[in-house]
């Protein structure tokens, strides 16, 4: 059943230029920062541990790592529900560490205060370089409380060679990284200047992700807020993400992931890829992306892919969506080339294929407003297009450009679509419930 742009987004009117008015949602919900932890009073028992009664200081400058690794194997090897809790009004520096499980029951992390990283780099040195907090194998996990994780990023942006292109290329730690977790929640957290991206889901099944804050400035490289890598089953909502790239990336073999209701930029607005990087495989399915506003970005929704890989994007949704100032609104890139050297055209590709945009409207701020560059031996086909209206934040009129792109539209598409019509194109009306809500 079509459903309104209006009845989705809700609620608020607002003035784009001197006459149109442009569907726009209340991102109340959304503005509020995390709440800080409760300060007030538990019983202590064995079932509430706190980093304290485990040699920790919380003064920002002692190293607290060991207290959180012996506070974690108690937890995780308690038979019954457990909670850490790491109370506000504290900071705990946190070396690089590695929390595992199975752990025999369910453990919530009850960040209240703040856990913040080394400055310095070369603590990294002989450690894998790409883990911070690096929380693996553990089903049943809860993380909340309102507090920060503050990845102390500065050293790492300065050492990146997208910052000074006379640097080595290296990587750098993701801030928190989730590796084969199942059952699992984050929410109310903060985290702030990451050293590379913020969070990332890897090999996940049944991720809960909700009422987010992610922050870093726009210049920080490959600051990406939450990257999704060969998980199932994710949902992200409610959330703020200000980086200096992707606010969202979808990558791998990935598959019933819903984004809603997202307030993003700066940065690179919301990416499915890139995919077939180095002529690999990949397979991303069944995404939708609902109701969320992307400002002031270079990119707003955008599918990216490598030449020379294999696979397909498939079955993926971006509706209910207000675009503010976007650089590339709606985008579709099969020539990606993230590289200092020119990338070779090759004739494998990473087929895009059933991929609608339903109710997008905002400003664009290039000519330029929806771009398909696709593949000329595997073109996208099933592309749709309905109710978009995408203006120039200029004034000025915005175009369409198409390559190698097939499907069709419905009702008002500004600027016009361009791409040729299949005749057995059936239109995507959007994922089954089934198949997103299927957490």
């Amino acid at each position: 059943m079509k459903r309104s742009g209006c009845s989705i987004f809700g609620l608020v009117l607002i003035l784009f230029g001197s006459s149109q008015l442009i569907c726009t949602r209340g991102f109340e919900s959304l503005l509020k920062l995390p709440q800080s932890g409760s300060t007030r009073t538990r019983p202590r028992s064995k079932r509430v541990l706190f980093l304290a009664d485990f040699g920790a200081k919380g003064d920002g400058f002692t190293n607290d790592t060991k207290a959180l690794i012996n506070t974690w194997e108690i937890a995780c090897s308690f038979p019954s529900r457990t909670r850490i809790v790491i109370p506000a009004g504290r900071a705990y520096l946190v070396h690089p560490v590695s929390l595992g499980g199975p752990c025999r029951s369910k453990v919530t992390l009850r960040i209240s205060g703040t856990i913040t990283a080394p400055k310095d780099p070369d603590v990294w040195v002989g450690l894998n370089p790409r883990k911070w907090l690096y929380i693996h194998g553990v089903n049943h996990l809860t993380i909340e409380g309102g507090g920060t994780i503050n990845g102390m990023g500065e050293e790492w942006w300065d050492r990146s060679c997208k910052r000074n292109s006379t640097n080595p290329c290296r990587h750098a730690p993701t801030a928190i990284t989730f590796h084969r977790c199942k059952n699992l929640k984050v929410k109310d957290l903060m985290l702030v200047n990451s050293q590379q991206m913020h969070m990332a889901f890897t090999h996940c099944i049944r991720v809960l992700a909700s009422h987010l804050k992610v922050i870093a400035p726009s210049a920080s490289p490959n600051t990406d807020g939450v990257h999704i890598s060969t998980s199932k089953g994710v949902m992200i909502k409610d959330s703020i993400i200000r980086t200096g790239d992707d606010c969202i990336s979808i990558v791998g073999n990935s598959s019933r992931v819903k984004i809603i209701n997202i307030v993003c930029g700066p940065g690179h607005g919301i990416s499915i890829g890139s995919l077939g990087k180095s002529n690999s495989r990949s397979e991303v399915h069944d995404i939708m992306v609902d109701g969320s506003l992307i400002s002031n970005t270079e990119n707003g929704v955008r599918i990216k892919t490598w030449q020379g890989g294999s696979g397909f994007a498939s079955n993926i949704t971006f509706q209910n969506l207000l675009m503010k100032n976007v650089s590339n609104p709606i985008i579709i890139d099969q020539y990606y080339c993230d590289s200092l050297l020119p990338c070779p055209n090759q004739t494998l590709a990473v087929k895009v294929e059933n991929i609608s945009f339903i109710h997008i409207r905002g400003t664009s701020a290039t000519e330029k407003a929806i771009q398909f560059s696709c593949s000329d031996d595997l073109p996208c086909e099933g592309l749709y297009l309905e109710d978009i209206l995408l203006l120039s934040v200029n004034g000025g009129t915005t175009k369409s450009f198409c390559w190698e792109a097939r499907g069709s539209s419905l009702g008002l598409v500004d600027p016009p679509a361009c791409f040729s019509y299949s005749e057995g194109f059936i239109k995507m009306k959007g994922l089954s419930e089934s198949a997103i809500y299927s957490l």
